[in-house]
């Protein structure tokens, strides 16, 4: 075989990976990629069957998982969980905030603030809680990688959404912040802005509308498919990705680079 001629790992087998949310669309296509890379990857979601059916796909074609439901607005479950994680999978090396909800309303709704309080609770409070609680692993690994799935409405915003946008910003500035404060220990802090991805929650909208709005707003005018913003997290949780930190990148076809 060749000798190399670079230095630096795009490897992460055996890397201990967390990932919320991980029982459907980016968190699964999440989840089988890192599987596919040789990590050992940590299934966590609300819903019990979808991660039951996530874990046995990884183990059948032959990768290492391990599968905690976990709600990411208890602070209890979530010590519970990374304890639970770290008996069967080993230290945590690296953590996928995924876990996601639609949460839009007007703002002179009346139910606005119970939308508000729960949009902050599972899309920015629970990432910083996950955080805290991998932070020893993370600091142990050596090279921790912490990515945080934000959104094209963390650097933008449309009509109706706002407590889901402000969330958005939240964790878009939460990602700057934990990378100016962790990369003392070598610990990266990245967000990914997805645009329109193919997922479940982007199912509940008529095909028609869909395809409309892609060709409207998107410069490859189609909707993204969850392994793309995967292979995406993936890139930022390798070895060699160490001096990239505080970065907010967009996996959106486009969408905010077009003005016309």
């Amino acid at each position: 075989m060749t000798n190399r001629l670079t230095h630096r790992s795009r490897s992460v087998a055996n890397k201990v990976v967390l990932i919320t949310g991980a029982a459907s669309g980016m968190g699964r296509a999440t989840a089988f990629l890192f599987a596919d890379e040789g990590a050992r990857v940590a299934v966590t979601d609300l819903n019990p069957d979808g991660v039951q059916a996530v874990v046995d796909e990884i183990r059948t074609a032959g990768g290492t998982a391990h599968g905690t439901v976990l709600d990411v607005t208890d602070p209890t479950a979530i010590e519970q969980a990374i304890a639970e994680i770290r008996h069967e999978l080993g230290p945590i090396d690296i953590l996928v905030n995924n876990a996601g909800i639609t949460a839009g309303s007007p703002i002179d709704d009346p139910s606005f603030d119970q939308v508000w309080d729960l949009a902050l609770n599972v899309l920015l409070t629970s990432q910083q809680r996950l955080v805290r609680a991998c932070l020893d692993d993370l600091k142990a690994s050596g090279e921790g990688r912490i990515i945080n799935i934000a959104s094209t409405e963390g650097i933008s915003a449309q009509r109706n959404a706002t407590p889901y946008t402000a969330a958005k910003h939240g964790v878009v500035g939460l990602t700057r912040s934990l990378a100016v404060n962790l990369g003392v220990f070598k610990i990266t802090v990245n967000a990914i802005c997805p645009g329109p991805i193919l997922t479940g929650m982007t199912d509940e909208i008529p095909p028609d509308l869909r395809d409309q709005f892609a060709r409207r707003r998107t410069a490859l005018r189609r909707y993204g498919d969850p392994e793309e913003v995967a292979h995406m997290t993936l890139n930022l949780a390798l070895p060699a990705s160490s001096y990239i930190t505080g970065a907010i990148i967009p996996v959106d076809g486009g969408l905010t680079a077009k003005n016309d």
